[in-house]
């Protein structure tokens, strides 16, 4: 017995050794691939997309949409780099559906009497997809912002407690509530960022609520400028907003909960109603059954 366990122990020390040195290789030939100008297949796809989202169409069908680069600064994505990545996406999923839609339409129904309909319906689905993919993620966002509120408030107010200033404040959470606050650290950094560059904080902090418009943290960016302009005196509206934002928290999740009792109610005379009424009327109807068929 302690023969066969060496044994496995030896062989599952052999396999880490193993995959520990296939690892290596494969760094070292990455890094030999990138030295001598060749490209992974990650890196071309990347240059690619770069590519077709500098091209002046993709360009062109982002920066005509205001309503898309609202969407791309409530995403956060306010690099050239991540604005062409999404321009690349506008373009080439129309592109992409288009072709499937051909190749499968030759496939399955070669002999179609209307021909364009599919490719036509195919090129506005693709064109429109990425739009309310985009749409859907901010609005994600905005929900996890203003649910990261309720805990950015109570540690703003601990940090004012402590004797900080408001950039001093803004500049501690950016680097120690990273795990707490995901979000709000991201733009805290954009923030703080552009302060550094010479910007005043109050004015960067408003247009920043106004790009997010999250209604938690624009009033929180409203305190926070008064607290800029005075010096003090608002440690009272941020325990009052807080309290507000727990008020409000308490009554969404009510109209939740009274919400999913309602589709529970719906679920219940769907399924258990019917089961119900066969095991209790089924026997009388059965035997209702019986004593008609003797007549």
């Amino acid at each position: 017995m302690a023969l066969l366990a060496s044994v496995l122990m030896f062989l599952a020390a052999l396999v880490l050794v193993a995959g520990h040195w296939l690892e290596q290789r494969r760094r070292q030939r990455l890094v030999n691939q990138r030295l001598l100008g060749h490209m992974t297949r990650e890196a071309r796809f990347g240059n690619l997309m770069r590519h077709l989202g500098t091209s002046p169409l993709a360009q062109r069908s982002v920066t005509l949409d205001t309503e898309t680069q609202t969407l791309l600064n409530r995403v956060g994505w306010r690099k050239a780099s991540q604005r062409s990545m999404f321009a690349a996406c506008q373009v080439g999923t129309p592109l992409v559906l288009l072709g499937v839609t051909l190749v499968g339409q030759q496939l399955l129904y070669p002999h179609t009497s209307s021909p364009w309909i599919a490719p036509l319906v195919a090129l506005g689905l693709g064109y429109l997809l990425p739009k309310r993919i985009l749409a859907s993620t901010a609005k994600h966002r905005q929900q996890r912002i203003a649910v990261e509120v309720s805990t950015f408030i109570p540690l703003l107010r601990i940090l004012f407690e402590s004797g900080m200033a408001v950039e001093q404040a803004l500049r501690v959470l950016s680097t120690e509530g990273q795990r707490l606050l995901p979000e709000l650290t991201q733009e805290l950094r954009l923030i703080l960022a552009r302060v550094d560059s010479g910007l005043e904080l109050g004015e960067e902090l408003g247009k920043t609520a106004r790009l997010l418009a999250v209604d938690e943290f624009n009033d929180t960016c409203t305190i926070l400028q008064q607290l800029i302009l005075q010096g003090g005196g608002a440690m009272k509206s941020l325990l009052a907003l807080k309290q507000l934002l727990d008020d409000r928290r308490l009554t969404r999740l009510q109209e939740y909960i009274s919400k999913m009792s309602a589709k529970m109610s719906v679920v219940m005379m769907v399924f258990l109603f019917p089961a119900l009424l066969i095991v209790l009327g089924g026997p009388a109807f059965i035997g209702i059954a019986r004593a008609l068929s003797h007549f």
